[in-house]
């Protein structure tokens, strides 16, 4: 921690929150807090109304070009899922990282650290089900939450992987993300 800048701190924590902290939180000993996954994490918790509007551009590019540009976020691979919204019953596209673990797709509802779970979350569980556009391809999916720690954490251990930024998302927050596996109907 750099003494004359001080701890870093997040909305809603009692404690603040030092680099040191942070790191000692994680108990796999893989997360790192890269300056990408600080910045998203500080625009989603204290800039949402902003992340929120590059989001839905970035979905809207996405469609507009077929799923063929606009398919990475901070280096790494999107997808769109599109969930029913369960007050509204209306679709409501989002666009995620895109981790494939054969032919199921993993998600994280880590909303880049902020301490709310993500509407699409609570969407797609109250859903059950939803569909998911990889490029050119739109299929139906279903949603098996993760529960069991071990496979908890061999998921988080593939979710970093393809996105490392997340466990900073991780490291800052003080709820557990849910994770979800997509598998293909």
């Amino acid at each position: 921690m750099n003494e004359r800048r001080g701890p870093l701190r997040t909305v809603g924590r009692t404690d603040p929150l030092t680099l040191g902290n942070a790191m000692a939180a994680n108990a796999s000993g893989t997360d790192r807090l890269t300056a990408t996954g600080r910045f998203n994490h500080y625009a989603s918790t204290y800039l949402a109304p902003v992340a929120r509007f590059y989001g839905r551009l970035h979905g809207r590019l996405y469609r507009l070009f077929g799923g063929t540009r606009f398919t990475t976020l901070s280096g790494a691979p999107v997808f769109e899922l599109t969930v029913v919204g369960r007050k509204s019953g209306e679709p409501r596209p989002v666009m995620l990282m895109l981790v494939r673990d054969g032919e199921d797709l993993l998600v994280y509802g880590s909303n880049g650290g902020h301490p709310g779970t993500p509407n699409w979350w609570k969407n797609l569980a109250a859903a059950g089900t939803a569909q998911a556009r990889v490029g050119r391809e739109t299929h139906t999916v279903t949603l098996r939450v993760v529960t069991d720690e071990d496979e908890y954490e061999k998921r988080w251990r593939a979710l970093l992987e393809v996105y490392p930024h997340a466990a900073a998302y991780r490291a800052l927050s003080s709820r557990q993300f849910p994770i979800g596996v997509l598998s293909p109907q």
